[in-house]
């Protein structure tokens, strides 16, 4: 089986670990905030927080930017779940905003629309969670325009998107946020195994989220009620949550930020070769906005249903049968039985439900073979042509 996405783990990545393993410390130490550093240099953020999981990263930013009960989050359907979640965790209420038929992001047009009904009705979005899909980033200018105008606040969902480029420069940076997270799990760009990374430049900000990744304790003194009673002493001034990333995870995705910029721009040649083998199917392929320069954490095709003698499941279960790991990125958020018992119903933001029906992952990863992008189209063509 082909997998839809893999790591790719050298031995240097092995050595590094293997160096922590035999170090003084394997969870806070010295490489977290060298991680932390590497990171934020590489896209000229000012901050940059590590932490378990792009969730965890999530939660801290919502947190850190005050939401909280009776406020609104909003961001995509074509997403995971966490970047909705992350609103239900702090008390608040989440909608939804349709994406832009051609690239699959939030779609600014749809969100103008949405916020100048929303601030008739009093239910403006405190927050709103722009997710590049795919790699490919949102159109920020755009909705940084917006936030200026209806005053919420920005958190790039960038998961997706470490190594890419907006408007020329590094997906991160925070120029048109407040926050930005990445995301290390083992199928992304690159991995820390598990872990995730909120960047920010504001100092306050990054204060915040600080605290909350552990545990909301401090020994910092600035930050306490009254002088230390001695040297063991912190304390807790907020509640916090253990989210904290490892020596072995950090020292990892020191070693991996290293071939970032050649794994994302293998993923631009496995993706010039799939549009130049698939280019006579009946199929849609991913468009790049000319603003842009995508992650390619995925490539996602659309099948043209109406030239196919086959339903969207079929050609999926053909291509599994097959051996090719595709996969389906992903269930409209709103379409969960869990955002249905709160009064989402199919119909609600039709451009997400078509791109459903008719959307598939490919196998991207840096170790994909010739031979493989070759056995995935032999397949495409057997099963969509016949």
């Amino acid at each position: 089986m082909i997998p839809y996405g893999r790591q790719d783990i050298s031995q240097q990545d092995i050595d590094a670990v293997v160096e922590v393993l035999q170090s003084d410390f394997l969870t806070q130490g010295p490489k977290v905030p060298l991680f932390e550093k590497t990171v934020a240099e590489h896209v000229g953020a000012t901050h940059a927080l590590a932490v378990n999981s792009a969730t965890s990263a999530l939660h801290i930013a919502c947190l850190a930017l005050g939401l909280g009960e009776g406020d609104w989050l909003w961001t995509t359907p074509i997403t995971f779940v966490a970047s909705a979640n992350c609103g239900l965790y702090c008390g608040a209420q989440v909608d939804f905003v349709d994406i832009d038929p051609v690239t699959y992001n939030l779609c600014p047009k749809e969100l103008e629309k949405k916020l100048i009904a929303a601030e008739k009705t009093g239910k403006l979005p405190k927050v709103v969670v722009p997710v590049h899909f795919s790699g490919q980033p949102c159109d920020m200018q755009a909705i940084h325009q917006l936030a200026q105008t209806y005053g919420f606040k920005i958190i790039e969902d960038a998961s997706h998107a470490i190594g890419g480029k907006y408007q020329g420069e590094p997906i991160g940076n925070c120029r048109y946020s407040d926050i930005t997270v990445f995301s290390f799990h083992p199928v992304k760009i690159i991995t820390t195994a598990e872990g995730g990374l909120a960047l920010t430049n504001d100092d306050a900000l990054a204060e915040k989220m600080n605290l909350y990744r552990s545990h909301g304790v401090t020994r910092d003194t600035s930050l306490m009620t009254h002088e230390p009673d001695g040297p063991w002493y912190y304390q807790q001034v907020e509640l916090g949550f253990n989210y904290r990333m490892t020596e072995l995870q950090a020292a990892l995705g020191i070693s991996q930020m290293q071939r970032l910029d050649e794994f994302v721009a293998q993923r631009h040649r496995l993706a010039e070769r799939y549009n130049q083998l698939l280019a006579d199917l009946p199929l849609t392929l991913p468009w790049q906005h000319p603003d842009s320069y995508s992650g390619l954490h995925l490539y996602v095709i659309r099948l043209q249903l109406d030239k196919i003698n086959k339903t969207h499941r079929q050609v999926f279960e053909e291509l599994r049968a097959a051996g090719i790991g595709v996969n389906l990125h992903y269930i409209p958020v709103h379409m969960q039985p869990y955002y249905q018992d709160m009064g989402f119903k199919k119909g609600d933001f039709p451009e997400a439900e078509r791109y459903y029906k008719e959307a598939i992952s490919l196998p991207m990863f840096t170790s994909l073979t010739k031979y493989s992008q070759e056995l995935v189209d032999e397949c495409l063509n057997k099963i969509i042509i016949s």
